[in-house]
């Protein structure tokens, strides 16, 4: 995925009301542009450090930007658009890049599923009529002096519910899929974050334990591409 319009580099002043952030450009310039992550973002930012962001002219939108890439405490980069992980995953589907799930002949998002009520981020097709569920998580959480991410950075019902909803999938036969899409730099693993979130944690584990694959794929990520590049280990019992 090519950032198009190209990406404008400015220095976090501060991050506020979750969706909200104050930056400064090179020239002075101060700006409010907005946050397009629900999580706490912890170790993805600091004040002071440096962000990219992309502009709109649509004369409609109440903010004229939105942050796209943060510079993290520990020097990595962190695409904190979480919006970001989904279509960046689809490019890495219709290419073939995640091989595990290659070869389908049918994909659509955001497909209803579930006795909770969820909506499946991909569902895929294979000629010899397999069907594959796919839950996509963008991993943003990083440490000092270790390469392995961790997810998620703030307790996620939501994602425990997911994680139930694939396991009553596998249950059944049916191929279901969690995915981490690691949109952080440096990094060589991920493990479920059991120290913020340990429901969480004990999901994942039973939802491996019904069948649910667990796949994770790192980015490479500069200010003017984020391109899913590589598979990493997945790290249940760290």
């Amino acid at each position: 995925m090519v950032f198009f319009p190209e990406l404008e580099q400015a220095r976090l002043l501060r991050r506020y009301k979750r969706f909200l952030a104050d930056i400064e450009l090179a020239n002075g310039e101060q700006l409010t542009i907005h946050c397009p992550n629900t999580g706490s973002m912890l170790n993805c930012m600091r004040e002071g450090g440096q962000v990219w962001f992309s502009r709109s002219n649509d004369p409609k939108r109440k903010l004229p930007g939105t942050w796209e890439i943060s510079e993290t405490p520990q020097g990595r980069l962190a695409c904190v658009n979480t919006g970001r992980a989904n279509a960046v995953v689809e490019e890495a589907l219709r290419a073939g890049v995640i091989t595990e799930l290659a070869g389908f002949t049918l994909l659509k998002r955001e497909v209803p599923y579930g006795e909770e009520r969820s909506r499946i981020d991909f569902y895929l097709e294979y000629a010899d009529g397999a069907k594959a569920y796919v839950e996509v998580k963008s991993v943003t959480l990083g440490y000092p002096d270790t390469p392995v991410a961790a997810f998620p950075d703030a307790v996620t019902q939501r994602g425990a519910k997911h994680l139930r909803e694939l396991a009553a999938l596998a249950r059944q036969g049916i191929r279901a899929v969690q995915l981490y899409c690691v949109n952080l730099t440096g990094i060589e693993a991920v493990r479920p974050a059991e120290e913020i979130d340990a429901a969480y944690a004990q999901a994942l584990r039973a939802a491996v334990a019904e069948g649910v694959e667990v796949l994770a794929y790192g980015t490479r990520l500069d200010a003017r591409e984020l391109v899913v590049e590589r598979a990493l280990p997945v790290l249940l019992n760290p």
